[in-house]
């Protein structure tokens, strides 16, 4: 990988540049998200097309984002099992720990049965956030759930490239070198060439990239970090409704 990322790194670097607080205004917490699933390898041609048309978050001077998130879900999984099962208004609780900047959220996103996304968070002090009252609370009367019902599941650990397009209506990001730790079976797996773009818009409005997407006949796929981890380090739980995502995901 480090040779696709060191081009990856050169592309980048011929974006124009837009720190976190010139993004403030684009956060697009309640959004309609479009996903796509491409090789590791297509994408420095997708960058070079983007390159006049967006500009690339920096952060300290790097444009290549390490994150971590720890997924909470109850003993049964109640919360992959309503995702398999096709339900429509589903929830995920997540801690995400920016790395770069040593930051930690707790997350609670939420998607309806329209296709809306709407993410809710606070700052917390660090990853323990069963032990964090603000925390606690924070669950308890903003999701479906009770931070006594959770507990860590799933780890995952990625390389995130955040673009926005010149008119600051829109944000992708592009998520790569994924590797995920699972905390019930000890197990570990990652599929090195699997890159996830997620188009994030306040509505169907035109998108350059989703542009240079067709062109290349690279089809929207949708996929969940969550699932898809916990499928490749469970073997235990039921999964008929995404073997042949998996499927796809390796054969690509």
């Amino acid at each position: 990988m480090t040779a696709i990322l060191e081009e990856i790194g050169s592309v980048l670097g011929k974006f124009d540049p837009i720190s976190l607080d010139q993004m403030s205004g684009i956060k697009l917490m309640n959004r309609i998200d479009t996903k796509y699933l491409v090789n590791v390898n297509q994408l420095p041609e997708l960058l070079k097309r983007a390159k006049n048309d967006y500009y690339a978050q920096e952060i300290d001077g790097s444009r290549m984002a390490s994150y971590r998130t720890v997924y909470y879900d109850t003993q049964d999984a109640e919360m992959y099992v309503i995702h398999h099962n096709k339900k429509l208004n589903r929830q995920k609780i997540r801690m995400r720990e920016y790395v770069n900047s040593d930051q930690y959220f707790l997350e609670i996103k939420k998607k309806n049965n329209k296709g809306r996304t709407k993410k809710i968070r606070i700052k917390v002090l660090n990853d323990d956030v069963s032990h964090q009252e603000e925390a606690v609370e924070f669950v308890d009367t903003k999701s479906n759930y009770r931070m006594s019902q959770l507990s860590p599941r799933l780890q995952n650990q990625f390389y995130r490239i955040t673009l926005v397009n010149k008119a600051k209506t829109e944000r992708l990001t592009i998520d790569m070198e994924i590797r995920f730790h699972n905390f019930k079976t000890n197990n570990d797996d990652c599929i090195h060439k699997l890159c996830i773009i997620e188009v994030k818009q306040d509505g169907n409005m035109h998108s350059p990239f989703k542009d240079y997407l067709e062109d290349m006949r690279i089809k929207q796929k949708s996929v969940s970090k969550y699932c898809l981890g916990m499928v490749l380090t469970d073997e235990n739980l039921k999964r008929n409704r995404f073997k042949s995502k998996v499927f796809y995901i390796k054969k690509l």
